[in-house]
């Protein structure tokens, strides 16, 4: 049996609404022989699933606990109201807060936005899931506050959402355990953050690209070194006397044109 050390693997946890293909695609293309597994999770379970070591890192909705976790925000998602397509709200593009205040509001139990005060009605129960809430919205029981991403998700043909300007948002992180920082793990932060296939391979190639560095700038005095010789006969050929001199040669120069009028001179004196 092979030595998972000789066969290492990447395991990614996502929630719902997030959509990891192009980053498993580029680490496909950077890291071909470290598989990368997806599971996809609650974000209730998110924390969970990486304390327990079931996952290396995971893509999640924020806020996540900073004692434990090392997280990188990604993006922020706009949030949209879900409504029937002949609904009202629909007669505009945008909508506030305030335009809710008549609505029945569904608060799933798995809400992530976070409210202190949902807005509008509340209804007479929560749904469990968004999935149920947005099939309570199909049956016009009431209106569902969500992230664009969900809204997404849950997609029916009878359906559509309106963007809620002032609504709370949610944050989209890359998090993991901060005490399990490996090496793997600043590859995958590498691609998240689009740094280039020479910058990805984290921590171990960190240092080699710094001391490259190091000695492209030790090697530009001897370049310049080089230059200088060049300029100093121009720095020569501008002393007194001798404006004509020069790296393009003064002599040259000298038999003609503007600094003609140096080689009078001697003329006159004869």
């Amino acid at each position: 049996m092979t030595d998972s050390a000789d066969s290492p693997s990447f395991r990614l946890a996502y929630v719902p609404g997030v959509t990891p293909a192009k980053w498993v695609r580029i680490w496909a293309e950077r890291l071909p022989d470290t598989p990368l597994g997806l599971l996809q999770v609650t974000p209730a379970e998110a924390s969970d699933v990486l304390r327990e070591g079931a996952a290396d890192a995971a893509l999640v909705r924020l806020p996540v606990d900073r004692t434990v976790f090392s997280a990188i925000p990604l993006y922020t998602e706009t949030t949209v109201v879900v409504v029937p397509r002949d609904h009202v709200i629909t007669a505009a593009e945008e909508v506030t807060v305030a335009d809710l205040a008549d609505e029945v509001v569904l608060h799933p139990l798995d809400d992530v936005l976070g409210w202190e005060q949902p807005p509008g009605e509340a209804a007479f129960e929560r749904p469990a899931t968004t999935e149920d809430a947005i099939e309570l919205v199909a049956a016009n029981i009431g209106v569902l506050v969500v992230p664009q991403s969900l809204a997404r998700l849950h997609h029916r043909k009878d359906l559509t959402y309106r963007t809620v300007v002032d609504a709370p948002r949610s944050d989209i992180a890359l998090a993991w355990p901060e005490e399990a920082t490996t090496e793997l793990v600043e590859d995958f932060i590498g691609i998240v953050r689009g740094r280039t296939v020479n910058s990805t391979r984290g921590r171990a190639q960190q240092a080699p690209a710094a001391e490259r560095k190091g000695e492209r700038e030790r090697r530009k005095p001897q370049a310049g070194g080089g230059a200088g010789k060049n300029t100093a006969g121009g720095a020569r050929g501008r002393g007194p006397g001798a404006k004509g001199g020069g790296a393009k040669g003064g002599a040259a120069k000298g038999g003609g044109g503007r600094r003609g009028t140096g080689g009078g001179k001697p003329r006159r004196r004869s």
